[in-house]
């Protein structure tokens, strides 16, 4: 879909406006320009609110100063300090992702798009951001904000858009001067967009809706991932019984923590 260029116009009017009078410019991600600091951000953003992030975030630099020190650091520290901000499968990628870059480019974050979505965790997506943020490259890329906000304005009535129209208008919209502040608006608008109008990313041809979490697998991945941190001694027949679940639905969960690297 190529749209007019007064359409164009008038949304990044409209996204710039309410950036300037209503951005969130004080967000600490926003005011370093550390690789490191960056791809931690964008980690840890990932299918979690930004409130949320603000109260792990310091804490979890603090503790990894930089790709180094995270790579050095013992998974079981990695994942402990990221308890409670959940997808705890991320702090396993993130310390993956260290250790590479370690390794591979003498902690130095690669600039290429390549380089990128060859190491551990990283897809097009994350490359993608972390190229505009770290080194404010016009590169172009989706998230949930970004995909709210272009189909709010450019797909109103619109049903089943796919990933590729959405990524049209994205190009279409993207300067080639200060990306990353184009980025920092254009995410802020849509994330203003899901407190003001129903969920436009209904309207993607690939929207599930999201499932509940109390009571889900997800949940007690999360609760038994505590108590094995905390209580590392603890058995399966103990850890069931203190949970009250099913022998068979702990041990199962268990086991898929060990093989995603979570638990050993």
């Amino acid at each position: 879909m190529r749209s007019n260029l007064k359409s164009l116009e008038k949304f990044r009017t409209r996204v710039w406006n309410h950036y300037r009078h209503k951005g969130r410019h004080s967000l600490p991600w926003r005011k370093t320009r550390d690789p490191y600091a960056i791809v931690v951000s964008e980690i840890m953003l990932q299918q979690t609110q930004v409130a949320r992030v603000l109260s792990f975030y310091p804490k979890f630099l603090a503790k990894f100063p930089s790709f180094g020190a995270l790579a050095k650091a013992p998974r079981r520290e990695v994942v402990k300090q990221w308890q409670g901000l959940g997808y705890n499968r991320r702090a396993v990628a993130l310390h993956r992702l260290a250790d590479e870059i370690s390794r591979k480019y003498k902690r130095k974050l690669p600039h290429t798009r390549e380089e990128l979505e060859e190491i551990s965790g990283i897809g097009p997506a994350t490359a993608g951001s972390i190229l505009a943020f770290a080194f404010n490259a016009p590169v172009p890329f989706i998230e949930t904000n970004i995909r709210r906000a272009i189909l709010h304005h450019f797909f109103p009535r619109a049903r089943k858009v796919s990933e590729k129209e959405v990524m049209e208008l994205v190009v279409q919209t993207l300067p080639k001067k200060n990306p990353r502040e184009w980025y920092y608006a254009l995410m802020d608008y849509g994330s203003m967009l899901s407190t003001r109008v129903k969920n436009p990313n209904r309207r993607h041809a690939a929207y599930r809706p999201q499932p509940k979490f109390k009571g889900s697998s997800r949940e007690l991945r999360g609760t038994i991932l505590r108590e094995r941190l905390s209580h590392p001694r603890l058995s399966l027949r103990m850890l069931s019984k203190k949970l009250n679940e099913k022998y068979s639905r702990v041990s199962k969960i268990v086991a898929a923590l060990e093989r995603e690297g979570l638990l050993t």
